[in-house]
C-alpha cells in the first residue's frame, strides 16, 4: 500500500477544511503573525519589495485582507442600440394586367432605369375602339331624343291646362242652368285624359334621361377599357424583371413588370421590448453593411405595435442613395442613436457575483471606526469595450476592488493599496 497518496490527500483535505470552514481564524492567525514581524527586532523586518508604476498608496497596512482598489468617477458616455436588420427598397410594386390582350410593345429588359409615366406594356386594342364609337353613338342618340320628349311634356301640361279651364266653364254654365250634366261629364273626362298624357309625356322624358346617363356610362366604360391597354410606371425606379414579352398574351391579372425604387434606401430593424422606449423617430442613426460600407440616416418610423411571435417592434431608418450604390435585402448592423449615461470604466476582471447570483463589484466603503471594509454593489452592464466594460448603477465616485474582490465578503476589514486609473 502507498503511503505518500494518502498522505497528501489527507494534506489537501485539511487545507480545504481550513480555508472553507475555518477561514475567519486562520486569517486573524495570518493577521498575528504579521504583527509580530512588525513589532519584532528591525533586522527580521522583511524588506520593502519595490510596486508596480501603477501603485500609488496603501491604507491600513497591518490590518485587513491585502486588495488592490481603484477610485474611478463616473464619465457620461454616448448611448446606442445596436439592432441587426437589412436594407429595404423604398417602394416596391408588381404591376399587373387590368384586361386581356395581346401585348404589341417591345419588351424592356431589367434593370433598366425607367420614369414615372413610361410604358411598360401594350396591348392590341381588338375590338375596344368599336366599341367606344358604338357607345358614343347610342349617347349622342339618347341627348338628339331629350328636346322632343320636353317638347311633349310641354303640350301635354298646356292640354291639361286647357281641360281644366274647359271644365271650370262647365261647371259655372251648370250651376246656373246653361250646360247639360253631359257637358260636365265630357269637361271631366277631358281633364283625365289630359293628365294621363301627362304622365306619359314625363315618362319619356325620364326614359329619355335614363339612356343618356346609360349611354354615358358606356362611353366612360369603353374609354376606360382602352385606358388599360397601357400599363404605366407609377413612380420612377429599376426593373427587377424583364417586361412582358412581345405577342404575349395577357390576361388581367398577370404580371407586366417589377419596379423598385432605391434612392432612398430604406433599413428595416427590430427592437427588443427593453430597449424600444430608447428609440424615437427623427433621431440619427447608422448601420454598416456585410461588406463594410456604411451609411448614415434618421429614424422614420417605429411600430406601435409588437410582433405576435418575437414581442419585437419595427424600426425604419431612411438613408440617401443617391448613386444606387446600396441594394435591397442586404445585411446591415444597425446603430441607433439614444440618451448618454453615466458610467463607469472597469476591467471585465472586477466583475464578480454574490451569494444569489446577481452580477456587480465589490467596493470599499468605510466603517464606523474609520477603517476600510467590503461592501458589495450590483451593477447594469452597458456597452464592452477593448479597455474595460461600462457599468452604471454606481455612485459618481466608488473605490472598485480590481484584485482580491474573489477572496472577500461584505464588511471584511481591508488593506487597500490603491491603483492609480489609466490615463
Amino acid at each position: 500500500m502507498r503511503i505518500v497518496p494518502i498522505l497528501t490527500a489527507l494534506a489537501v483535505v485539511t487545507a480545504l477544511f481550513l480555508l472553507v470552514f475555518q477561514r475567519d481564524k486562520l486569517l486573524d492567525f495570518a493577521g498575528g503573525d504579521t504583527a509580530q514581524v512588525a513589532a519584532g527586532d528591525p533586522e527580521t523586518e522583511p524588506e520593502e519589495t519595490s510596486g508596480t508604476a501603477d501603485v500609488a498608496s496603501t491604507s491600513n497596512p497591518a490590518t485587513g485582507v491585502s486588495v488592490i482598489a481603484l477610485r474611478s468617477t463616473a464619465r457620461e458616455i454616448d448611448s446606442a442600440v445596436l439592432l441587426r436588420g437589412r436594407t429595404e427598397a423604398a417602394r416596391q410594386v408588381e404591376l399587373m394586367a387590368e384586361t386581356s390582350g395581346l401585348v404589341i410593345s417591345e419588351p424592356l429588359r431589367k434593370g433598366a432605369y425607367v420614369e414615372a409615366g413610361q410604358i411598360m406594356c401594350r396591348l392590341d386594342p381588338g375590338t375596344r375602339e368599336a366599341s367606344l364609337a358604338e357607345a358614343r353613338a347610342r349617347l349622342a342618340e339618347a341627348e338628339a331624343s331629350a328636346p322632343q320628349n320636353a317638347a311633349r311634356v310641354i303640350e301635354a301640361q298646356a292640354r291639361l291646362d286647357e281641360a281644366l279651364i274647359n271644365l271650370n266653364a262647365a261647371d259655372k254654365l251648370s250651376a246656373g242652368g246653361f250646360a247639360s250634366e253631359t257637358r260636365v261629364a265630357s269637361a271631366k273626362a277631358a281633364v283625365e285624359a289630359a293628365r294621363a298624357g301627362l304622365v306619359a309625356a314625363e315618362s319619356g322624358e325620364a326614359s329619355s334621361a335614363a339612356a343618356i346617363q346609360s349611354a354615358q356610362a358606356a362611353v366612360a366604360a369603353a374609354t376606360r377599357e382602352i385606358g388599360r391597354l397601357e400599363v404605366t410606371a407609377p413612380f420612377a425606379g429599376h426593373l427587377e424583371s424583364d417586361t412582358a414579352e412581345l405577342g404575349s398574351l395577357m390576361q388581367p391579372g398577370a404580371l407586366c413588370a417589377t419596379i423598385v425604387q432605391l434612392d432612398p434606401l430604406k433599413l428595416v430593424g427590430f427592437v427588443s421590448e427593453l430597449d424600444v422606449d430608447k428609440v424615437e423617430p427623427g433621431v440619427l442613426a447608422g448601420a454598416r453593411l456585410a461588406n463594410g460600407q456604411e451609411v448614415v440616416g434618421r429614424v422614420t418610423f417605429l411600430s406601435r405595435s409588437a410582433d405576435p411571435l418575437t414581442r419585437t417592434f419595427r424600426v425604419e431608418v431612411e438613408v440617401p442613395n443617391p448613386e444606387l450604390a446600396l441594394r435591397d435585402g442586404q445585411t446591415a448592423e444597425i446603430v441607433i442613436a439614444a440618451e448618454g449615461r453615466v458610467a463607469h470604466l472597469i476591467p471585465q476582471s472586477a466583475l464578480t457575483l454574490n451569494d444569489e447570483g446577481a452580477l456587480g463589484v465589490r467596493i470599499v466603503e468605510k466603517s464606523k471606526d474609520g477603517g476600510d471594509i467590503t461592501a458589495f454593489a450590483t451593477v447594469e452592464l452597458l456597452r464592452d469595450t477593448v479597455d474595460g466594460v461600462w457599468v452604471g448603477g454606481l455612485p459618481d465616485e466608488v473605490g472598485i476592488i480590481v484584485r482580491g474582490q474573489d477572496f472577500v465578503s461584505a464588511g471584511v476589514p481591508l488593506s487597500v493599496t490603491w491603483q492609480e486609473p489609466d490615463a
